[in-house]
């Protein structure tokens, strides 16, 4: 079957067909509205661009459009707020079918739905420099959650959701063989990535729990901050301690790393610690913990680990190694 062309289908058409069989039907992005329980509203967007922050010539298109919905509605998560509804725009060059795009947004679709959005908005636009993707998310806090929320304290526990760097390391593995193959342009000379797969995974397709603002509101957990870690733990960290005028401790040997992590960055002659530090794309949240809570969340949140705690603003940010020698995170 020949495939169709957008100079063919017309823009209109062509999002309602993208609409078809998804369960969704176009949305008006008027903006979304508090419900009668006065909820809080909470936003979030990104701009994703190609040959900044993917490269078509790896990265499958569904993998793609479900990242960047991810990449966002984390945002909402790492602020308590359940997300609600998306705005997706899709920049498109005149390299990229019907059926790419397609693949794109079943991404997009899979990932909604996958955490429970209500309503999407789609524009398709044309694009001289390559794909782009803008995704912008709407979420709501329950107005009992932000009442329970603490200020934050000194000694409040520094959590992370999963370990660090792989996304990274998962992404230089796919340059690496990008290089090869350019190199010899024979289609037969496929990349052998087995012993990579976790690592590419992390970067290609991040996941993250859809329950994790119930799991936190039921237990009775709730974090006074919380930030999504996609461009390394030390922004995360600078970012935190500006918001909350504390300063922070991170203990370098609780920092979680991905199996093989210590043996690909041998190969790429690269530190772990420094790729954890400043790597991006890990889409981790991170949440700080009052420390009387310390044993429930070890008991409910096994998935997490504590890697440091809040202190006073004087000591500044910190990384400190298993001797207690601490180094300023600059």
């Amino acid at each position: 079957m020949q495939e169709e062309k957008f100079s063919e289908i017309g823009r209109t058409a062509a999002i309602e067909k993208l609409f078809e069989g998804t369960g969704y039907r176009p949305w008006c992005n008027g903006g979304a509205e508090a419900d009668s329980k006065g909820d809080i509203a909470r936003t979030a967007s990104r701009l994703f661009l190609e040959g900044i922050d993917f490269d078509l010539v790896y990265f499958p298109f569904k993998h793609l459009g479900y990242k960047s919905v991810i990449s966002v509605i984390g945002e909402l998560y790492a602020s308590m707020a359940k997300p609600a509804s998306l705005s997706v725009i899709l920049g498109l060059s005149a390299k990229l079918d019907f059926g790419q795009t397609k693949e794109i947004w079943d991404g997009i679709v899979t990932a909604a739905k996958e955490h429970k959005v209500k309503n999407i908005a789609l524009d398709l636009v044309p694009s001289q420099n390559g794909l782009c993707i803008s995704v912008s998310a709407t979420g709501f806090t329950a107005n009992l959650t932000a009442k329970r929320r603490m200020p934050a304290k000194s000694m409040d526990l520094i959590c992370i959701s999963g370990n660090l760097g792989g996304a990274f390391m998962g992404m230089q593995v796919l340059e690496r063989e990008k290089k090869k193959f350019s190199a010899t342009k024979d289609d037969l000379n496929q990349p052998k990535l087995d012993d990579y797969r976790h690592l590419i995974g992390a970067y290609l397709k991040p996941e993250i729990n859809p329950g994790t603002v119930e799991q936190l509101e039921d237990t009775g957990i709730i974090p006074s901050y919380g930030y999504l870690v996609t461009r390394g733990l030390r922004d995360a960290v600078k970012r935190l301690s500006r918001d909350s005028g504390f300063g922070v401790k991170i203990y370098v040997d609780k920092i979680p790393f991905p199996g093989k992590m210590f043996d690909v960055a041998k190969e790429f002659n690269v530190d772990p610690m420094s790729v954890a530090m400043n790597g991006g794309d890990d889409c981790r949240l991170l949440f700080t913990i009052p420390i009387g809570q310390h044993e429930k969340f070890r008991r409910d949140f096994q998935v997490y680990d504590i890697i440091g705690h809040l202190a006073r603003p004087e000591a500044g940010q910190t990384t400190v190694t298993p001797d207690g020698v601490e180094f300023p995170i600059k």
